[in-house]
């Protein structure tokens, strides 16, 4: 931490301008960063309130969590509270869950996730007893891809071929080239454990089939910083990065969509807004979706490795079928975090990510924040979101049509396991479907997470965070690396003190 620049509580109005489009996680925090540098920041996001994917849906007296739900590395957060001289504590109550999520399997077995070394072991010789030297040697390879995957890497901007070349022999040494379910497979053989050691890549969008081995890191991580919720849900998070940036001398606006990157001579000169505006910029920040950015907000620019072309041929993540609905009476023994496993592992992701067709079966992720924090629904009620991960676009699906069907069959499951009755219960509903991700947040083909996170498409292969189509602009978020989840967007935005010149030098 002794590297952070001292705290900017105000920012001088002849200080060099950076715009930042979006306001997810990934825009908030460079906006901070830059702010703490000495830039002025305006900050434009399209919708009605910040947060993009971490956007808040309020009705009836709940409060839903419109995206992510997990905190991991909270000190990536801490870090921007110190760069504004204050302390995130004071702002935000950041509460460790334990366990980290249950994993209910199709046969009704359970499998508790925890930071406990010793409570992790008991829960693998109780599912698995012959595995547990396996998962010792697994959770030491995790180790050993974090030291050099999150903290060699994981802000490293990976500008140059050569920023690759550099770590490729470390990478061989950890057998990036191995899928994570390959990886996981070496140590394990009860095919539950292999579920709950290879699962954690679909929470950024990735297949465990076929994502780089690097992303057994996330094992290590959680049991390294845990796993939190932010009291008031994660939108308290958005709404304390706002402060820090309003605290800065700084602005957000909102309702303000950016239709276009202006350029003169290779270089970034600000945006054109959907109303007409035009702001000029000195540097151009995009937490857009970088597919989008590059196939609709550069129509001026010729660009010369990120074409439609290329755009179109590339993979993307699957996206997200999301249920938010709130309960009269409380299910108190549905712990914070549930997986509850259909009865497919590998068929399921081969329908959702390679033959791109919705399956009759799912399995679900269900988020009860009022486990933990009750003030998110009215007394003696209980809010939840469950999350189906279903192919992106691509596959044709009508949901306009299937919604609903899908909607119920998601209810009809869970009133037969976890949430008997549930039907009778519903007293407020709302689904997210992939046109929500296309038309509301952008992303191209609704894919939740950007680029699918595969070998080829991560580090230098990625989408820079300093573009290679237009000089004075930069990414970050799901899309550039190092890649989704909060880490990871955070990340992206500590990428930048790298990148971005100091004001004096603009």
């Amino acid at each position: 931490m002794s590297d952070l620049p001292p705290a900017v509580t105000g920012v001088r109005r002849s200080a060099p301008h950076a715009v930042v489009i979006g306001s997810g996680f990934g825009g908030l925090a460079a906006a901070v960063r830059l702010g703490a540098r000495g830039y002025r920041v305006t900050v434009l996001e399209r919708l009605d309130a910040p947060g993009g994917r971490a956007y808040v849906h309020r009705q009836d007296g709940f409060t839903f969590d419109a995206g992510p739900t997990i905190v991991t590395a909270p000190f990536l957060f801490e870090e921007l509270w110190q760069l504004c001289g204050r302390r995130m504590a004071d702002d935000v109550d950041l509460r460790p869950l334990s366990p980290f999520y249950r994993i209910r399997f199709d046969d009704g077995e359970s499998f508790d996730c925890s930071g406990d070394p010793d409570a992790m072991r008991r829960e693998v010789a109780r599912l698995a007893p012959d595995d547990v030297a396996g998962y010792e040697r697994f959770m030491q390879a995790s180790e050993a891809t974090f030291r050099v995957g999150f903290e060699q890497l994981g802000h490293v901007p990976f500008d140059s071929w050569i920023d690759m070349a550099k770590v490729l022999p470390a990478m061989l040494k950890l057998q990036s080239y191995r899928s994570l379910y390959s990886l996981v497979s070496s140590h394990v053989r009860d095919e539950r454990l292999r579920f709950v050691l290879s699962f954690h890549p679909l929470f950024v969008g990735g297949n465990p089939f076929t994502v780089t081995s690097i992303y057994g890191l996330i094992a290590h991580l959680e049991r390294q910083w845990g796993v939190h919720f932010a009291m008031g849900g994660t939108g308290s998070l958005v709404s304390g990065l706002v402060t820090l940036i309003e605290g800065q001398g700084n602005r957000v606006r909102c309702d303000a969509e950016v239709v276009e990157i202006t350029a003169h001579n290779g270089r970034a000169t600000g945006v054109r807004l959907r109303n007409g505006d035009t702001i000029a910029a000195d540097v151009v920040v995009s937490n857009a979706d970088a597919a989008y950015t590059y196939k609709h907000l550069l129509p001026s620019t010729r660009r010369k490795r990120w074409t439609d072309r290329r755009l179109d041929d590339a993979r993307y993540s699957m996206s997200l079928f999301v249920w938010y609905f709130g309960t009269r009476g409380c299910y108190d023994a549905v712990p914070h975090h549930t997986i509850l496993l259909g009865p497919r592992y590998r068929a399921l992701l081969h329908d959702i990510f390679e033959r791109q067709v919705l399956a009759d079966d799912f399995s679900l992720y269900l988020h009860r924040p009022t486990a933990t924090d009750p003030s998110l629904a009215p007394p003696g009620c209980d809010a939840f979101y469950v999350l189906s991960p279903v192919p992106h676009l691509d596959s044709g699906t009508d949901w306009s049509i299937e919604a609903e069907r899908y909607r119920q069959a998601i209810e009809d499951r869970l009133s037969a396991t976890l949430l008997p009755g549930l039907g009778e219960r519903i007293v407020t509903s709302r689904v997210t479907t992939p046109i929500d991700f296309r038309d509301r947040l952008l992303s191209l083909k609704g894919a939740a997470f950007g680029l699918e996170p595969v070998l080829t498409q991560s580090a230098w292969f990625r989408p820079h965070n300093r573009s290679e189509e237009l000089e004075r602009l930069y990414l970050v978020g799901a899309g550039t690396h190092p890649g989704a989840g909060l880490p990871g967007v955070l990340s992206s935005a500590r990428v930048l003190d790298r990148l971005v010149p100091d004001p004096s030098h603009v």
